[in-house]
């Protein structure tokens, strides 16, 4: 059997002759599949000379370099900064230009508490209102504190001075823990007794029948199972302690030598949970009564000093037991020795 071979020299593709003629196969080879460029093929606008790289998001001006991108801002005066506000069509409108509107209504909202933070910090701590009101509480030995007219509180509080009746309408709020319920009641007479101002709330006839149905547990509670309790301000937070009020009494006596932070704040509690509510100690209570008189008392001291350091006319002191009715001691002026001899003698 005989095998026929054919030359392999003048046999050519055709692949190979377009690679030899310089066709469009060669181009093809110099940029890599897959590849899309983000920019149009062009020429830098500042140089002239390189290919186009970057794109101003202002001015959509192509740019090859930073030295490029440099001079165009100095030339043109461009800010570089993408306008947010630009118009867009519906038909180009897409997440991209949604996720740009949303930061852009951010940005603007962050802005604006901003300026109101601004103005809030320059605002003044206690307005002439909550001076006057220390004031009188002063009078009604009442220490009133003030938070600053940005917190919550102190925007809701309502308290008044009637200077001729010389009384106060407090803004009050009471909070029942038992029945997870609060209320707050304006223009409340320091006048009235804690025991008229709950009758409202907790009074088996008397009282709203929708809070009566809240309070059912206070209701069906007897009176002596009912304590009012005032927070002690001023205290650290692991010290938390209470007053407890007399309800026969009126508003005024019992907020008399108390500290108070904008308003009385009123704690109405069942005999079952007296216990979460610990009392200011005795001694801690007439400390805060002795302190309105503390001027007086180191006057009296001084006085007494003086007394005991000038010599007597009638000669040196001799001191005895201390006195049951006063609590001081007694001094009897001590005879001349030569006086006695010549009374003896006499």
């Amino acid at each position: 059997m005989c095998s026929v071979v054919l030359p392999t020299t003048g046999v050519m593709s055709a692949e190979e002759s377009r690679v030899e003629d310089g066709g469009p196969g060669e181009e093809e080879e110099d940029e890599p599949r897959g590849t899309k460029r983000k920019i149009s093929l062009a020429n830098c606008v500042v140089c002239r000379s390189e290919e186009a790289k970057y794109r101003c998001p202002a001015c959509l001006t192509h740019s090859c370099s930073l030295v490029c991108v440099k001079k165009h801002k100095e030339d043109s005066g461009c800010s570089g900064v993408r306008d947010k506000t630009a118009f867009v069509s519906l038909t180009q409108f897409d997440e991209m230009a949604l996720l740009s509107d949303y930061r852009f209504l951010e940005d603007t909202g962050r802005f604006a508490d901003g300026t109101t933070r601004d103005n809030l910090i320059r605002a003044p701590r206690t307005t002439f209102k909550a001076k006057r009101l220390a004031a009188s509480g002063r009078k009604m030995n009442i220490t009133l504190r003030f938070l600053p007219i940005t917190f919550t509180k102190s925007r809701e509080n309502s308290t008044f001075f009637l200077s001729k009746e010389k009384q106060f309408m407090w803004h009050l709020k009471l909070i029942f823990p038992q029945s997870g319920a609060e209320f707050s009641q304006r223009r409340v007479s320091d006048r009235q007794t804690l025991k008229q101002i709950l009758t409202p709330y907790i009074h088996p006839t008397e009282s709203d029948p929708v809070t009566r149905q809240k309070l059912k547990m206070y209701v069906q509670a007897p009176s002596d199972h009912v304590k009012v309790f005032l927070k002690a301000e001023g205290r650290k937070a692991n010290s938390v302690r209470y007053h407890v009020l007399d309800i026969e009494k009126s508003l005024r006596d019992t907020l008399s030598y108390k500290t108070l932070i904008e308003y009385p704040v009123l704690h109405v509690v069942l005999k079952d949970n007296w216990k979460e509510y610990p009392l200011k100690g005795p001694a801690e209570h007439a400390s805060a009564r002795s302190s309105f008189a503390t001027k007086g008392e180191g006057v009296n001291r001084r006085e007494e000093d003086v007394t005991r350091d000038s010599p007597s006319p009638q000669g040196p002191c001799t001191t005895r037991g201390p006195n049951i009715w006063t609590g001081t001691r007694e001094t009897r002026p001590k005879l001349n020795p030569r006086r006695r001899k010549g009374q003896r003698g006499n």
